[in-house]
């Protein structure tokens, strides 16, 4: 896999104010939900984007995401994944901290179908379950870029590779949003502190998971319909 992983730097909010990406917003549009009474949150955004190489044309590829009915929870172990409703997910993270302060993130997570050719994800609620000091907005959204073989591996020394007419790239971008209730002991930090350790906590968090999960989908879509993937290259577009 080829990786493009970016991340921006956090945004200071109003300690009253609870700012969330709508699921069809531009980037930094945001609206205002019903805020806290409380200044005791601390919020971390970040935008991130990367992408996986699918060896198949993308009607095979788009096939396969609209069925993540029959690989999401396979891909995604050993993260928990427990189904809600026909397109969504409760989904436990893992556990991560700083400070000798841990959390384990238990999300909802909807798989909406399709629309004009883009797939999103979005934040939805866990029945019977209240996060213990936290809120995650997840948005995600996702794409199917074909790229002709011979212009992804151009320049490139193929001879006795067997390799696909059309090469489709899952381009996906993600929106997150987490607001955190710290201990008192970590509110005493200076901000500074406790907003560049959560920054990086985050960076970290999305990045184990997103490319753990990029790589199994990778191998599930190719084992799955029994196309052979070949060695990594290096592409130059």
């Amino acid at each position: 896999m080829h990786s493009q992983y970016t991340d921006k730097q956090s945004i200071e909010i109003e300690p009253t104010q609870f700012h969330v990406l709508s699921p069809l917003a531009e980037p930094d549009t945001l609206v205002t939900q019903s805020p806290y009474s409380t200044s005791e949150y601390s919020q971390f955004y970040g935008y991130f984007q990367d992408g996986v190489e699918m060896y198949a044309e993308p009607e095979r590829v788009t096939a396969y995401l609209d069925t993540h009915q029959n690989w999401f929870r396979r891909c995604a172990h050993p993260m928990k994944a427990e189904p809600l409703g026909q397109n969504g997910y409760a989904l436990v993270i893992g556990r991560f901290g700083s400070f000798g302060y841990e959390v384990e993130p238990k999300i909802g997570l909807e798989l909406l179908p399709q629309q004009d050719g883009i797939y999103r994800i979005q934040t939805i609620p866990v029945p019977d379950y209240i996060p213990p000091g936290y809120e995650v907005d997840f948005q995600a959204s996702q794409i199917c870029v074909a790229i002709p073989s011979s212009e992804y591996f151009r320049e490139q020394d193929t001879e006795g590779i067997e390799l696909p007419p059309t090469v489709t790239r899952i381009e996906w971008e993600l929106h997150l949003t987490v607001r955190i209730r710290f201990p008192k002991f970590i509110q005493k930090l200076p901000q500074s502190l406790v907003q560049s350790t959560g920054d990086r906590v985050l960076r970290q968090i999305v990045r184990q998971v997103s490319r753990r999960l990029s790589s199994k989908v990778q191998e599930d879509f190719h084992h799955s319909l029994g196309i052979s993937m070949p060695k990594p290259l290096k592409r130059r577009l």
